[in-house]
């Protein structure tokens, strides 16, 4: 099946009829993370999608220090991971969260990055599950290992420093929230402000009310200038957000890069320039 015709989002009653299905024909992940937030796997474990296998964000889907907070895993690392978990190449893969899908958007790339086809992200993510009324298992699930292998990288990447030349040639998204975007705060990171030339587009804004994603026609006026250029990278604060502009773009018909250490990665090296205020279009 071919990545175009695998649609990147699944709603819940198809999700239902999967893993409810004789044939189990579903691997389902629960990558359940939140900066700052509730213990990944304690939550899980209170309750979860039958049959679903836990991968943490942290040591699963992302590397050691350097390149940015959550830099990209080893290609050995992950695939020993998705291994665990239950993936193979021949079964289709569906994620989900409790973080309006920001650490699925992660682990979807991942493994499309990596040459698995068929993955998608369960809309509206956990509170849609439990909203309609879908089985709940507790517990750890022992899941039989799977066969997946982790190919090269094979989806855009743009590099730290390659960010200046996109924004100049191109178009440089930043997904992170306006008030970081404009350095009047930083949480998390060393110094506040964006890429010089970048332009903010929050994914808070890919989201309806009820946590599930914008109709396609919606998003695609939401990215329309990105219809207008040939290169478009996206970066966030340390590369987990921006998979989630990604997946997006992608609902919309559009495919970008990932600037994998984003913010977190360009700060690290203070020679690099810094803007701060608005975004002026």
């Amino acid at each position: 099946m071919s990545l175009a015709a695998v649609p990147p989002l699944i709603d819940v009653v198809e999700l239902r009829a999967a893993v409810t299905s004789a044939s189990g024909s579903v691997t389902v992940l629960d990558v359940r993370w939140r900066l700052g937030g509730p213990d990944g796997p304690r939550e899980y474990a209170a309750g979860h999608v039958p049959g679903a296998a836990y991968v943490d964000l942290d040591t699963e889907l992302a590397g050691g220090p350097g390149g940015g907070r959550h830099p990209l895993p080893e290609r050995t690392t992950f695939e020993a991971a998705m291994r665990r978990a239950g993936v193979s190449a021949s079964r289709p893969v569906v994620v989900y969260d409790d973080w309006s899908s920001l650490a699925a958007a992660r682990c979807r790339w991942l493994l499309r990055h990596h040459g698995h086809d068929d993955v998608r992200v369960l809309d509206g993510g956990w509170a849609a599950w439990q909203t309609a009324g879908g089985a709940v298992e507790t517990g750890a699930v022992v899941v039989p290992p799977g066969d997946f292998v982790a190919g090269p990288g094979r989806l855009p990447i743009v590099g730290v420093d390659d960010v200046l030349d996109l924004a100049r040639s191109g178009l440089l998204l930043d997904a992170r929230a306006p008030e970081r975007y404009r350095g009047e705060v930083e949480p998390v990171d060393p110094v506040a402000g964006h890429i010089p030339g970048a332009h903010n587009l929050p994914t808070t804004d890919n989201l309806g009310g009820d946590g599930r994603f914008l109709a396609p026609e919606a998003l695609r006026e939401r990215f329309a200038a990105a219809y207008d250029v040939d290169r478009v990278g996206v970066y966030c604060g340390s590369g987990v957000t921006a998979t989630h502009q990604l997946l997006a773009m992608e609902v919309a018909g559009l495919e970008a890069a990932l600037c994998p250490g984003s913010w977190s990665e360009w700060v690290s090296d203070p020679s690099r320039p810094v803007a701060t205020g608005p975004d002026r279009g």
